[in-house]
Parts: structure tokens; sequence; C-alpha cells
């Protein structure tokens, strides 16, 4: 009896071990949801918790009732069953409390939703297009546009080298959008289906060929936020990091100016050298030369006809180029 009591007590101390174990893992992993830095996403993240509470108080409540159901009228105390065939009362109140239980998550739901739908008003419009396998950004209201990839080594991949802190996290052109304005996405893609998806500032959109799918996120915090590709797109699907930069106003207005100034001078063509002569002179000596060429090519053709006549035949006098006068 006594080690029976001790293998208990063992595995109880063991079950409470795990689940203090898990309590730390799910903050050091993230195994919850992200709270994220916009209205949306907060606005989610409370839903999501506001339906995990309900979920674990169900859960709490049928198998408490079948634990009990099962402890209490087991047959060796003698236990036996009621004999009836339906209970009015019974199937009215597992109607009833089911339709209360779902209209109180539709509603903060349906809130949430209606939030996420409406980018109207927005302060900054950017066009994401997804390519296998990069990401696209284009900032319609000022008219820049670059592209985006991934830029963890090839030997991080390979693990020939160790892994970086951001890896297949990282990228050579983020997206940068400013602190407290509100910002509409317009998602779609140009060959395959993606997906657009950042956590944290709650936002993910399917990027389809052929259509545009709009959302918006208003960033109340400056950092660097990481999302994924979430559509599986190919082989390559899961080297389209996304990084988003907000930054203050200000500082967000320095970095525009920079790169449309980079992108203007990327655009602007270098010289290809001198310009060609169009002068007169510069025209008879064009014509010399065409003339030198064309009589060359007569002396070839004329050699070529004498040497099919064979010995004997004449030949023919070459084909003398015009004297053409270039000075003035």
């Amino acid at each position: 009896m006594l080690g029976k009591r001790c293998g208990w007590l063992s595995n109880r101390l063991l079950g409470l071990a795990l689940l203090l174990w898990c309590g730390a893992a799910s903050a050091e992993f993230g195994l919850n949801m992200v709270r994220g830095v916009t209205p949306v996403s907060r606005e989610v993240y409370g839903l999501h918790m506001l339906i995990l509470w309900i979920c674990v108080l169900i859960g709490i409540v049928v198998f408490g009732a079948m634990f009990y159901s099962i402890y209490h009228h087991r047959k060796s105390r003698g236990a036996v069953p009621a004999q009836f065939h339906e209970s009015t009362t019974v199937e009215v109140v597992w109607t009833i409390v089911p339709m209360l239980i779902l209209i109180s998550m539709a509603i903060p739901a349906t809130r949430a939703l209606i939030a996420m739908e409406d980018a109207s008003d927005a302060d900054l419009s950017i066009k994401v297009t997804g390519y296998q396998w990069k990401w696209q950004y284009e900032y319609l209201d000022e008219g820049l546009s670059f592209f985006s990839t991934l830029t963890t080594p090839r030997e991080q991949i390979a693990g020939v080298e160790a892994k970086g802190e951001h890896y297949l996290l990282e990228v050579d052109n983020p997206l940068v959008i400013p602190e407290g304005k509100k910002v509409r996405f317009l998602t779609t893609a140009a060959d395959v289906i993606h997906s657009w998806w950042v956590p944290a500032l709650g936002v993910k959109r399917d990027a389809i060929p052929g259509f545009i799918n709009e959302s918006w996120a208003l960033a109340e915090e400056p950092g660097v936020y990481r999302g994924q590709c979430t559509e599986l797109c190919g082989k390559d699907h899961g080297y389209m990091p996304i990084v988003v930069i907000v930054k203050t106003d200000e500082e967000y207005q320095q970095w525009l100016v920079e790169q449309m100034s980079q992108q203007s001078a990327r655009a602007t063509p270098t010289p290809a050298g001198p310009a060609p002569v169009t002068s007169a002179a510069g025209g008879q000596a064009a014509l010399a030369l065409r003339a030198v060429a064309e009589a060359a090519t007569g002396e070839r053709t004329a050699a070529l006809a004498d040497t099919r006549r064979g010995p004997g035949a004449g030949t023919a006098e070459p084909v003398r180029p015009p004297q053409i006068n270039t000075l003035h």
C-alpha cells in the first residue's frame, strides 16, 4: 500500500513539474499569439483569448461532469442506471446554452472582422506583389518601388555555418512604414498564390494572381517586425521572409527622400561616349568610307569571277572608288 501511495505521489509531482515546464516553455517558444502593435492585432489577440477561456470553461464542465459520473456511478458501488426515454427540460437547456455561447463569441468576432476590412481613409497605400520567391513593394502615392529578397547566407541554410539570430527572416530591402499612420496594403501576385503575413501587424492576406486583396495596419510602436509567406508556393516557399520597419514620421520622411534619390539615380542613363558627328564634312567622310567598302567588295567579286572562268580569260578592270572631296 505504501508503495502504491508513493507511486501515486511521484506521478502527481511529475505531472506538476511538467505543467510548470509547459508554462515556462510557452513563454520561451511563443506558443501563444502575439499581442502585436496595431489596434487590429490587439483586438484579434483579445478575441482569441476570450474564445480560448470559453473553450476551457466548457471543457472543465463537460469533462468534470463525465468523470464525476464515471466515479460516483460505477458498478462496484452498486449504482443502478436511471431508465428514461427523453427529457424536454434537458433538450431545451442543451439547445439554449450552446446558442448563447455562440452569440457571445459571434458579437466580438463580427466586430473584429468589420474593423479588419475597413481600409478607408488611409494615409499611405502600398502594393504588395508576390513572386517566386520574393516580394515587391510599390508606394503608390510616392512612385517608389523595390524588391525584397532573402539575405540569409547559403552556408547557413546548408548547415556549413552556424545559424544567425534572424535565420530565414532577414531581407535586403525591408518594407518601411511610418508610426501612427494608417497604411493600406493591396496584395496580389505575379505567378502563383502567396500569402503576406506579419503577426505583429495583425495582417495576413493571400496574394492571388489577377486579384487584389485589401488590408490595413496602423502601427503604434516603432520597431522591426518579421513575417513569412504562409501559402505553399514552390520549392523556395520557406525562403520568402517579410521584414517591416516602423519608423517615426520624421525618420520615415528622411528614408523616403533617400530612397527616391537612389531610385532617380538608378533611372538616370549614363553617357554613352561622344555624340556622333553631324557636320557636313563628317557626313561626306562617312559616305567616302562606305564607297571604299563597296569598292573592296566589288574587287573581291571580280576576282572570284576570273577564277571561275579559268586561265586565259580577261581580267576585269577593278572598280575604282569614287573620289570624294571632304575638304571645303
